[in-house]
């Protein structure tokens, strides 16, 4: 790790991963808000994601196997959007993001299943001008690591079974993390600190 990395998670779930890896490796942690865009009715299943930033990703397999129109897909989107920037307000507060442009950025979840929000998370890192994204993750579908691998620089996950069916599968608590959690954890190694 270089002297400018950064821990960056993706909330709320991958912020008490990325806290620890922070902590390990004595860098700033932040936090970036992508917002998985649901399918109609199934809410669980990325049909695209957006990013702070302005980065969008649609899988277009699915959104052709399901017809979705335009029209669908702004609307999702826009629903997305103002949560996606409710919770920008509600995580950071006053405080801004941290600085990635030429700086590695380790993008950390607590596992990837469609690979989707990471992967506008990856792009809306590029557009901010990361020098390295490196993704890291518990756990891992192969498939969508392997599509990450083509936009990330690196990609790090502990275990890839090919039978994921959900990240909490494998996890023996998977409860949700709170808001609260997600703003303890970020003053606890934020943007100003190291961790503790």
């Amino acid at each position: 790790m270089d002297d400018g990395a950064v821990v960056v998670a993706l909330p709320r779930g991958g912020l008490p991963v990325a806290y620890e890896v922070a902590r390990s490796l004595g860098a700033p942690l932040d936090v970036l808000v992508v917002r998985k865009l649901g399918a109609p009715g199934h809410a669980e299943l990325a049909i695209g994601a957006i990013a702070s930033g302005g980065a969008r990703v649609l899988n277009g397999d699915l959104v052709r196997s399901l017809r979705l129109d335009d029209a669908t897909i702004a609307r999702i989107e826009a629903v997305e959007a103002r949560e996606l920037a409710r919770r920008e307000r509600l995580y950071r507060g006053s405080r801004p993001p941290l600085e990635v442009a030429g700086r590695t950025v380790i993008l950390v979840d607590d596992g990837i299943a469609t690979g989707a929000t990471m992967l506008a998370a990856v792009q809306a890192l590029k557009q901010l001008e990361a020098s390295r994204v490196i993704v890291a993750a518990p756990v891992g579908a192969p498939g969508s690591l392997a599509r990450l691998a083509a936009e990330a620089d690196e990609v790090v996950c502990l275990h890839q079974p090919h039978d994921l069916v959900s990240v909490g599968q494998w996890f023996q608590d998977f409860s949700q993390t709170t808001d609260d959690e997600v703003r303890e954890l970020l003053s606890r190694g934020g943007p100003t600190g190291h961790g503790s």
